[in-house]
């Protein structure tokens, strides 16, 4: 296959990876809690927990679950922010030989409902701020085995009965629920050390080809359904990604350990693989932010701790960038600013340059790939507007409707083949045979382009696509326009009908500066758009729809 891309890999970066290093995400983690046993690997409001702390924790938990009759491949729910009992959970799980079903805690009932009926999860970890949802759907689904958990369970005695006083009483944050059979996280942590201490417990071998995760996907274009990744899927996406931030990583003062911050949501795949498994293998501390709306208190996190990657996505970075209290943090530690989860505009990227000297590096991933699958080189000074070149041990070809390559810088559907692509969807067959090719690549949906040096761009999804009188507009090209122009913070473009051209181009603004107004905006894109992409409609908004992981919902802007 022609790779052009291996050519313009960074010095150290190798073509392939040995993605069969560890049999298993437990093989891989067992390893990390050996070597780096007496490290921080995680911080979660001033409390350290450490890498022998989370091997004893979640050795403990994983017996606890052995003991309540849940065998290996039997899914099991989690539905928490970002804590510590988070990965004491999910180290849990996969040491248990289960399976881990990632729930965002901000779902609607009828949200929880379907993805607990479609995996057939047994049982949930849930933290008690969102356990009255699952209220709601406890007698419609098959989630008997419910463990509830607090804010402050891992924060010790003291500290942790004072947060969980504030979050009840003060902030009012629990809302009122009634579970029968249900036990707290703390006492399964006691009871599992107790089955550990009377040598009742013994863990399964996990083998690559178990199901590590059931990653559900698909919310905003259509039915949610679970990505099924192996365990070998996972371990070879952070080997990948491992080797492509070594050139960061030597930026690193020697002997320092290397700080994440961890902003993204741990339950979205992004902040799973690439925060929480791959600080693990590396050795480096997770700042947990449980939170990451509330920008204030996120940057006074950051400003109690030098740190040295920050992956988010483009809106995180914009509103941080934009924020009051940014230069009360101290940003000199940052070596790696990583963009993925949706399309890094130009204005942000160029602000983040300006005031934190680190330039953010766009990569792209998705749910079905574990995520990464491409990502600009992390020795980067400048930001390039593509999503950079392939990772170690992966392919790339573009398509066009009849699965066919479409010639060198053409647009076409991006597919991929690597050992991250996930095995299928959940028991649907159907929807797994639309979007894998015969020869094995993924076909994502996603509309990009390929130059003469590998490199990729995305131009955008082939559902947001716009048609105006037979031309094809892309929304992320007027997103990028528009967010240029000073007193402009966030936009959005989305197709709408319209009676003469089919579709027109309408536009969805958030202000920076109230000044601006619509005549503002018409001017702006008519002096850099050409005429069939001019929005016909431009209206202004105090915010924008958003996924839990800060991707603008523009579906919910088209009427």
């Amino acid at each position: 296959m022609y790779m052009p891309w291996l050519k313009q890999y960074p010095a150290g970066v190798p073509a392939l990876v040995d993605v069969h290093q560890y049999r298993s995400l437990p093989a891989l983690m067992e390893e990390s809690f050996r070597k780096f046993r007496e490290l921080p690997a995680y911080r979660f409001m001033g409390r350290a927990l450490s890498f022998g702390q989370l091997d004893e924790a979640s050795l403990a938990l994983a017996a606890w679950l052995i003991g309540q009759g849940l065998v290996r491949g039997d899914r099991v729910a989690v539905m928490m922010p970002n804590v510590p009992q988070y990965p004491v959970a999910v180290a849990a799980i996969l040491r248990a030989g289960l399976v881990v079903v990632n729930v965002n805690p901000l779902y609607t009932p009828r949200e929880l409902e379907h993805q607990l009926k479609d995996s057939g999860a047994k049982a949930i970890f849930v933290i008690e701020n969102f356990a009255s949802v699952f209220q709601q759907v406890q007698a419609a689904v098959p989630t008997q085995t419910v463990v509830v958990a607090a804010m402050g369970d891992m924060l010790g005695l003291a500290k942790g009965a004072l947060v969980n006083h504030v979050v009840r009483n003060v902030k009012k944050l629990v809302p009122p629920y009634r579970l029968d059979g249900t036990l707290r996280f703390k006492d399964a942590l006691a009871a599992g050390r107790r089955k550990l201490a009377s040598g009742e417990a013994a863990l399964p071998e996990v083998g690559p080809d178990d199901i590590a995760a059931l990653q559900y996907t698909g919310g905003t274009t259509g039915v949610s359904k679970g990505a099924v990744l192996l365990h070998r899927h996972l371990v070879a996406n952070l080997l990948q990604s491992e080797a492509w931030n070594r050139p960061a990583l030597a930026r690193l003062p020697p002997g320092e350990q290397m700080v994440l911050v961890c902003a993204l949501p741990l339950y979205h795949i992004f902040g799973f693989n690439c925060n929480m498994m791959l600080g693990l293998r590396m050795g480096a501390c997770n700042l947990l932010i449980a939170n990451p709306r509330d920008i204030p208190a996120l940057l006074k996190d950051l400003s109690k701790q030098r740190f040295h990657s920050f992956p988010a996505v483009n809106t995180l970075f914009n509103a941080i960038a934009n924020h009051a209290d940014f230069d009360k943090v101290d940003w000199s530690g940052l070596s790696l600013s990583v963009g993925g989860g949706m399309a890094v505009q130009q204005a942000t990227a160029r602000l983040w340059l300006e005031k934190t000297g680190c330039a953010i590096c766009e990569g792209y991933g998705l749910s079905e790939t574990s995520p990464a699958v491409t990502c600009n080189p992390t020795d980067t000074k400048t930001y390039s507007g593509s999503i950079g070149l392939p990772l170690p041990n992966t392919e790339i070809k573009l398509l066009d409707d009849d699965g066919q390559e479409v010639p060198l810088g053409s647009p076409g559907e991006i597919a991929i083949r690597g050992p991250q692509v996930m095995a299928g969807y959940w028991q649907r067959p159907d929807e797994t045979a639309k979007v894998m090719t015969a020869d094995g690549f993924f076909r994502t949906g996603d509309i990009g382009t390929m130059d003469e040096r590998g490199v990729f761009r995305i131009v955008d999804r082939k559902k947001d696509m716009i048609l105006v009188s037979g031309f094809n507009v892309y929304p992320n090209e007027i997103e990028d326009v528009i967010t240029q122009m000073p007193g402009v913070l966030e936009c959005a473009a989305v197709g709408v009908p319209d009676a003469r051209a089919g579709e027109a181009v309408k536009v969805v603004v958030v202000k920076k500066l109230a000044s601006l107004t619509e005549a503002d905006v018409r001017a702006f894109c008519e002096a850099n758009l050409t005429g069939y992409k001019r929005p016909r409609m431009v209206e202004f908004r105090a915010e924008l729809p958003k996924s839990a992981v800060g991707k603008i919902l523009r579906r919910e802007l088209r009427g």
